[in-house]
């Protein structure tokens, strides 16, 4: 059942006009500051002296609220009210306006200093489920900070995945730090380099083209691949396009200690908007989800989350937020569909939401993680319809089979 109160909608507060000039002199203009946009340092002002309204009193929701709604709004969907879900984009919209975005300040943060390590000022991890990088062994020293969030999975699994920013120049060295520290063996990436500006900084050496080169050429063919970032030697080990997305695989080198790494880019996403179809990003879930099957023992439980061996599976794209959300949200809710039949995405949304501030960025990406569930449910529906079908001919073949082992039972008996 949905839930989420309408009565907790949060209204922005307007800056006070101030005690009116004397009658004499021109009136004063009043303005109203908007939120500043993702990245900006600059803000909006409207000019609102021809208004002839009377100012309105702020209200402030208690954060209590905010936090109540993200734990019990709850709407459950079946096969069927997901079709017709997706199909009621009004209703879609009010449902996403509705959830609490739970941003935190710098105040509640509480990090001296964090500001050089964010790429939006506006964008910061959730103290409560932050990761704190530790500072290595062989140095003696404060923990450090990293633009970062641990996020559960299906079932609430704790650190299933990482939500973090695109790393910028200064702060590679601290993202690789960080895979290290978490044992993580996936980094799924969901943003170009650069869009209409920088949004993440190359943070892994690019694999080199393989063509017939000239002996000095050849004798230089690592070039490219490998390269140093951080404390670690990284080199790729291999690279295969796919529908929508690179497949990188890498290993990564600190003094005598290697691990593998998988990383997948999703460079089909274009930023603030959402792609043109949702089957790659399906394709991207799916291919994630069977190589973390890989790398797991055998098992007939559902994926929860990784082994204690292999990490959080982390995910970024450039505030980590936006596309980050869409896929973590996909890949819970793909789970919850194969496993119970039905899909609870506003409460899957609330979730992350919790865990860091702002998951799914806008109603139009909200739309499409609609979209994106409905075409798997979709798939799964007609595969379930697919096994029904053979069902029947299966059980002709059994009964078959009995039938010819009683015969032979019966044809030994009579020789006996």
């Amino acid at each position: 059942m949905y839930t989420m109160s309408m009565s907790a909608v949060h209204s922005p507060s307007a800056e006070d006009p101030g005690t009116p000039p004397p009658i004499t002199t021109p009136p004063r203009k009043a303005s109203v500051r908007l939120q500043e946009r993702r990245g900006s340092n600059l803000s909006l002002l409207l000019d609102v002296s021809s208004l002839t309204v009377e100012p309105v009193c702020s209200v402030s929701t208690p954060k209590e609220v905010w936090l109540q709604l993200l734990h019990t709004s709850t709407r459950p969907l079946t096969h069927t009210l997901l079709q017709e879900a997706v199909m009621d984009i009004s209703t879609l919209n009010a449902e996403y306006q509705k959830i609490p975005p739970n941003f935190v300040t710098s105040a509640e943060l509480d990090v001296p200093g964090h500001m050089m390590k964010d790429r939006y000022k506006t964008i910061l991890p959730n103290p409560e489920s932050r990761v704190i990088l530790r500072s290595p062994e062989e140095e003696m020293g404060p923990d450090r900070y990293i633009n970062a969030n641990y996020i559960r999975g299906y079932r609430g699994a704790p650190r299933a995945y990482i939500a973090t920013q695109g790393p910028m120049l200064h702060t590679v060295g601290d993202f690789w730090d960080m895979v290290w520290q978490e044992r993580s063996s996936i980094i799924v990436m969901v943003t170009r380099l650069k869009e209409n500006n920088e949004k993440c900084e190359l943070y892994w050496p690019q694999p080199k083209e393989k063509t017939k080169r000239i002996k000095e050429e050849e004798e230089e063919k690592d070039e490219g691949e490998t390269g140093r970032f951080g404390r670690f030697l990284l080199t790729v080990t291999n690279s295969q396009e796919k529908d929508g997305f690179t497949v990188t695989d890498m290993e990564i080198q600190l003094c005598s200690e290697r691990r593998a790494i998988r990383h997948y880019w999703f460079t089909s996403w274009p930023d603030h908007h959402i792609p043109q179809c949702t089957t790659p990003l399906l394709r991207l879930v799916e291919e994630v989800e069977t190589y973390t099957r890989s790398r797991l023992p055998p098992t007939d439980q559902p994926i929860t989350g990784p082994d204690s061996g292999a990490g959080p599976i982390i995910v970024h794209c450039s505030a980590g937020i936006g596309r980050t959300g869409c896929f973590i949200a996909s890949s819970i809710c793909c789970q919850q569909l194969r496993e119970t039949g039905q899909v609870d995405i506003l409460e899957t949304v609330c979730q992350l939401r919790l865990d860091r501030g702002g998951m799914i960025q806008t109603t139009e990406q909200y739309q499409f993680l609609y979209a994106t569930l409905a075409q798997y449910s979709s798939q799964l529906q007609h595969k379930q319809e697919q096994n029904q079908a053979a069902a029947p001919q299966n059980s002709e073949d059994q009964v078959s089979i009995q039938l010819q082992n009683l015969q032979l039972d019966s044809t030994q008996n009579r020789k006996n």
